[in-house]
């Protein structure tokens, strides 16, 4: 066998599978575009609404058209009965696996499944990006023994999940800041989960099954868990003066300090900088503004750490706005997906209307030719 050199990219590090125009991305700069428009000025002057219609569509709406948008996101919330029984029958599951299996289930309630159109695939990422705040708001709600609650019309988006998930209506600052999370998590190019995304769109599978890909590999700890990690990482830290120890204790016997580092961004992460003032806000506003003052303390041991270009990204202070508005800490990743729906299905979208299958190949390094023994003379 003629022997051949393969050159490898293990990861797909730095490798371009496509065209998009859904998101850019500079990670030296760090720099992040929606359709063009720069992360600041969505998180400064948009809402989740805008900025979902803007990353699915591709412009920014009229008035007329982001009314159309937020009355079909609104009138798309409710679940069928039976989508609820499956929350309940897997009440005891991760919140992911249940968003997992009943983004799934929907599948069977929907219109325009089989169809893989651009305009139904749109129709059904607004129904999904309508319908996963309620999946997970109910199943938090089931698990302790609670009733699910209908969604409120009245409510947008963002103040309809507080409601959904505390019982009552959020105040105004309670709801901007889920608002601008849901803004800042909407959409972030050729990531892990939109890559999964991307594969099983690439089949021709339907939006239902790409979206289910992209919430089994968001899961994972080295892409959607960092929050929860970090949240976990200054409750083990425990007080301000404290951070220093801890850090260099952790970095001393080859740990990592959560919410660090991005694969992409050796720059600041920009979506950071909108939840840093948040937190401390939040942290003041609450009465706790201990867990934010250990998270800048954080930051300045680590200080030292970005001339390699490891700065603090989007889930540094994420987490700790969720544990400040009383969000369980095992729905922080859900709270990821949720934000990111527009975004998966823009995704689709550009795979299905230029599509090629996505099939890359491994290097084969294990043994050839090796003869079969029957297995009564094997020893």
């Amino acid at each position: 066998m003629t022997e051949r050199k393969v050159q490898l990219h293990r990861g797909l590090r730095e490798v371009y599978i496509d065209r998009t125009t859904s998101s850019f991305i500079d990670g030296d700069e760090g720099k992040l575009l929606y359709r063009g428009y720069n992360i600041h000025e969505l998180a400064q002057n948009s809402t989740f609404e805008e900025t979902a219609f803007l990353v699915m569509n591709g412009h920014l709406p009229t008035q007329a058209e982001l009314d159309a948008f937020d009355t079909e996101l609104k009138n798309s919330r409710a679940l069928p009965a039976e989508i609820l029984d499956i929350i309940r029958l897997t009440r005891n599951s991760h919140p992911m696996d249940v968003l997992r299996t009943a983004v799934s289930a929907l599948s069977a309630y929907d219109p325009d499944t089989e169809d893989n159109s651009t305009e139904a695939t749109l129709r059904k990422g607004i129904r999904l990006t309508a319908q996963a705040p309620t999946i997970v708001a109910a199943h938090a709600r089931i698990r302790d023994g609670k009733e699910a609650l209908d969604p409120d019309p009245e409510l947008s988006h963002a103040a309809n999940f507080l409601y959904m998930l505390f019982g009552e209506r959020p105040t105004d600052e309670d709801a901007a800041l889920i608002d601008k999370d849901f803004v800042l998590h909407a959409e972030h190019g050729i990531n892990a989960s939109a890559f999964g995304a991307r594969v099983s769109a690439s089949t021709q599978a339907d939006l239902h099954c790409a979206i289910t890909t992209g919430i089994s590999v968001l899961k994972g700890p080295s892409h959607g868990g960092a929050a929860e990690e970090v949240m976990k990482m200054t409750q083990e830290i425990g007080e301000e003066e404290n951070a220093e120890t801890y850090v260099r204790e952790r970095l001393r016997s080859g740990g990592r300090i959560m919410g660090f580092g991005h694969r992409v961004y050796k720059a600041l992460d920009p979506r950071s900088v909108h939840l840093q003032e948040d937190a401390k806000e939040l942290g003041e506003r609450k009465g706790e503004p201990k867990w934010f003052q250990i998270l800048q303390s954080v930051i300045e041991v680590m200080e030292p750490y970005r001339r390699r270009g490891i700065y603090q990204n989007v889930d540094f202070f994420s987490g700790a706005i969720y544990y400040l508005l009383d969000i369980p800490d095992d729905l922080f990743i859900s709270i990821f997906a949720m934000g990111r729906v527009p975004g998966w299905t823009a995704q689709v979208v550009e795979q299905f209307e230029n599509n090629i299958l996505l099939r890359p190949r491994l290097l084969y390094t294990g043994p050839m030719d090796v003869e079969y023994v029957p297995i009564e003379e094997r020893g």
